[in-house]
């Protein structure tokens, strides 16, 4: 019998829409912009800004890790090249992040999400792992999981190993007596099972597995199925 002690969970698209969550956020900034700096969206298109954020990260490339970050610094640099002072632009980058910040973490939970983390809550410690920004707190989980890891914290995305490393190093427990439920092949499925984790594929699309010899442990189209895939893995 595998003894499980830790579950980590990816957040984006596996908890909750995280288009849907980015393009409300977007708006919410875009509104902030016009009202305070016109000539940002008036003159910066998609190009732009998709070669400003190039810039960046070619400049400081590990800002790749931190996408809060990274969104502030594309924001004061396109503002500075709207004509304003850089200590100007550097205030209206901060208020517009923090504007996008708060509307990002306005997320709707998939059918069935919550519940399966309160009854999973229940036997076992749970994680947060993520390359995005989603503040557990701020989204009202806290309740169920314990801690949190995201890129940013240990300057690497997954499917490196080192935020996975993170979380079975915080929790005191071995890859084997670990899940990792997400729904990225790449990013969750082989970036845990590479480190030794079991692993459950949250199977919410029609993407085919494409990732070769990294299989899930399990599969579960509905997060209603997740605790009973914890249970046939915590039982093997």
């Amino acid at each position: 019998m595998t003894e499980i002690r830790l579950i980590t969970f990816d957040l984006d698209n596996t908890l909750w829409d995280v288009g849907e969550v980015l393009h409300h956020a977007e708006q919410q900034m875009r509104q902030w912009l016009d009202a305070n700096v016109p000539e940002y969206t008036r003159t910066l298109d998609r190009d732009a800004l998709t070669k400003i954020r190039t810039a960046v990260v070619t400049e400081r490339p590990q800002l790749g890790h931190n996408v809060s970050a990274l969104r502030q610094e594309v924001l004061f640099r396109g503002i500075v090249s709207c004509g304003y002072p850089a200590t100007e632009a550097r205030r209206y980058a901060r208020s517009a992040f923090a504007t996008f910040f708060q509307a990002r973490q306005e997320v709707v939970f998939f059918e069935h999400a919550l519940e399966a983390l309160g009854e999973l809550a229940a036997s076992y410690q749970l994680g947060a792992l993520t390359n995005g920004n989603a503040d557990i707190q701020r989204v009202g989980l806290d309740r169920f999981f314990s801690f949190a890891f995201s890129s940013a914290d240990v300057a690497a995305s997954k499917p490196a190993p080192d935020i996975f490393h993170a979380a079975l190093n915080h929790a005191g427990v071995a890859p084997q007596q670990c899940i990792h439920v997400g729904d990225n092949l790449i990013d969750d499925v082989h970036g845990a099972g590479s480190v030794g984790m079991h692993t459950i594929w949250v199977k919410l699309s029609d993407q085919p597995n494409t990732i070769g010899h990294t299989q899930p442990s399990e599969v579960v189209e509905d997060l209603a199925e997740l605790p009973g895939a914890v249970s046939r893995i915590h039982t093997a």
